[in-house]
């Protein structure tokens, strides 16, 4: 898309630090980071999102992500790492490109340091895997 700021880095038009490139996915880093190695990891191939990606493209994109989350680990001397895909305004997503995030984690860094989970009441559980499996058959 011409109006994609990360389509016009994938072509060049926009300077990045690459990490990594091939034909079909680049690595660079995140300009806002939230640790020092932040990476982004998009598809050449234009989509907004997870869903709307095509399985060649999405193939060598996972094949890539496991490599780079290990390398940038390796890297920063990081504990671990979080990998993170927003999907839409509402989950966070600002650029409508797919890519996913690679987060090096050190212990006790503070980041996500509270995960706002919560326990099903009685039935719910039941009730929404079961919608999910509906929609699965669409």
């Amino acid at each position: 898309m011409s109006d994609c700021i990360f389509c016009k880095i994938a072509a060049g038009q926009i300077g990045s630090f690459k990490v990594y490139e091939d034909d079909h996915v680049l690595a660079f880093l995140d300009i806002g980071p939230i640790r020092d190695g932040h990476t982004l990891l998009i598809p050449k191939h234009h989509c907004s999102r997870l869903e709307d990606c095509p399985p060649q493209a999405l193939e060598p994109l996972m094949a890539r992500l496991a490599q780079l989350a290990g390398a940038v680990q390796r890297a920063m001397e990081a504990d671990g790492y979080n990998i993170l895909c927003n999907s839409g305004r509402a989950a966070g997503q600002i650029v409508e490109h797919l890519h996913f995030h690679i987060i090096p984690r050190k212990t006790g860094d503070g980041v996500f340091k509270h995960w706002p989970s919560f326990q099903y009441p009685e039935g719910r559980a039941l009730q929404v895997a079961e919608k999910i499996r509906q929609k699965l058959k669409k």
